[in-house]
């Protein structure tokens, strides 16, 4: 069902952190209490310190009374727009390369590493010639 009410966004809810400009959410209805502050029983600090964030856990946690609750209603200004996608990095997809067949992979290492096979095989050539020789 579509609401009649301004949507906002709890970053542009966060904007307004100021005493000259001070927005509230609570139950996902977000207030704009600055006219409020100097007459808030629990001082300016209390619903400062809530802007930015979702305030409904403090909000009940004081037990305001149902006069409290009725007065809120003269500084709603719009709703908390719960379809906003978060931020969330973008994933990196990796495709992990199939694996070769053995004789594949033993040519390429051959390839690669040519140098050892070489040198293993001249050195033993070496070391039977001058066994040879000494018998």
């Amino acid at each position: 069902m579509p609401t009649l009410t301004k949507l906002y966004s709890m970053k542009e809810a966060a904007l307004h952190n100021t005493p000259d400009d001070c927005w509230i959410v609570v139950d996902g209805k977000i207030y704009d209490v600055t006219a409020y502050l100097d007459d808030h029983p629990g001082g300016a600090d209390v619903l400062l310190a809530v802007t930015g964030m979702d305030g409904t856990d403090e909000f009940e946690d004081a037990g305001h009374s149902k006069d409290a609750k009725e007065l809120m209603k003269d500084y709603f200004i719009g709703e908390l727009d719960l379809d906003e996608a978060p931020d969330m990095p973008e994933m990196e997809v990796f495709r992990k390369e199939q694996d070769k067949d053995f004789a594949s992979k033993l040519v390429d290492y051959a390839v690669q590493y040519w140098a050892i096979p070489v040198a293993a095989a001249g050195i033993s050539a070496v070391v039977a010639i001058l066994y040879a020789r000494r018998k």
